[in-house]
């Protein structure tokens, strides 16, 4: 059996393409959804908003460093995680938020600002600590990876979207509110299909290899909604903030973290079991999260 790191996900080019776009098309959804009103809650409230982005792009990927360091993990895998920490909050964290009786204002709020944050910090966290880290640098020098692609990628699939998208909901507020409430599940759906498909063509792969990444891909995320949590509290925000950001710090966009994968990486073993993994699980631990707060608030309320 071939080595983690020396196996690939094999993902045909077409599907890479319709991968392109079903991730263009969920931004585009997420952009349907803001307005200006979202950026002036940065003025009127910037401290909840702070806190949020500091545990996203400062925080979350150093632990994600700290804990690779402490577990020392194959190659590929940590460059894997260090993908998942780097890439922006996953668009569901908006309706978990909700489910969780959690401040969906804020939520709204940080996914607009991480967004336009991750064109810049996603490609600068994801090649800082992957040449920090010597295995993980080691890999990036046999793929060559170039980091003004990774940013011009990462602009095409999530900058023009948000643009276009926040400008058809300024100039067409009304038919923007229903075709959001049409596109953003629809292209979530097919986003999945496609992972989905992936994985059933790559299923021998997944087989024999889950093992490596299961235990380590569940600590990770379990520590992220950690680590938002107690931040939150750290800085002294309500209850319902805190519910907020630990649930924006583990959900992740490991969408786009798979998209950067099979485009700059070629599908590599580790890096795209780890982010599908993550893609799976972080929606079951969200989830789970989400229902527990619901239903306290619930008993409390009796």
């Amino acid at each position: 059996m071939l080595k983690l790191d020396d196996v690939t996900i094999h993902f045909d080019a077409n599907n890479l393409w319709v991968l392109n776009i079903a991730l263009a098309v969920v931004m585009f959804g997420v952009a349907l959804g803001i307005t200006l009103n979202d950026f002036k809650q940065l003025q009127k409230q910037p401290k909840p908003i702070i806190v949020g982005l500091l545990s996203q792009f400062v925080l979350l990927p150093f632990l994600t460093y700290v804990v690779i360091r402490l577990v020392n993990p194959q190659p590929s895998i940590a460059l894997g995680m260090m993908m998942v920490a780097a890439c922006p909050g996953g668009n569901i964290s908006n309706f978990m938020t909700h489910l969780a009786k959690g401040n969906t204002a804020l939520s709204v709020s940080l996914t607009a600002f991480s967004t336009f944050l991750a064109m810049i910090m996603t490609p600068f966290n994801f090649e800082f600590y992957g040449h920090l880290y010597v295995p993980t640098a080691s890999l990036l020098k046999q793929v060559a990876l170039s980091p003004y692609e990774l940013v011009k990628l990462v602009l095409l699939v999530l900058g023009v979207p948000l643009l276009l998208g926040m400008l058809m909901r300024y100039y067409f507020s009304a038919f923007s509110e229903k075709l959001s409430r049409v596109l953003k599940p629809f292209s979530i759906i097919v986003f999945i299909a496609i992972v989905v498909i992936a994985l059933f063509n790559n299923i021998d792969v997944f087989n024999n290899y889950i093992h490596h990444v299961l235990g380590i891909g569940i600590m990770h995320n379990l520590l992220a909604l950690i680590l938002g949590f107690f931040i939150a509290r750290a800085f002294k925000l309500s209850f319902k903030n805190q519910k907020t950001l630990a649930i924006e710090t583990g959900i992740q966009n490991s969408g786009l973290g798979l998209l950067l994968i099979f485009m700059f990486f070629n599908g590599l073993g580790g890096m795209a079991i780890i982010a599908a993994f993550w893609g799976i699980w972080h929606i079951i631990s969200g989830l789970i999260l989400s229902l527990f707060w619901a239903y306290q608030k619930k008993t409390k309320l009796q």
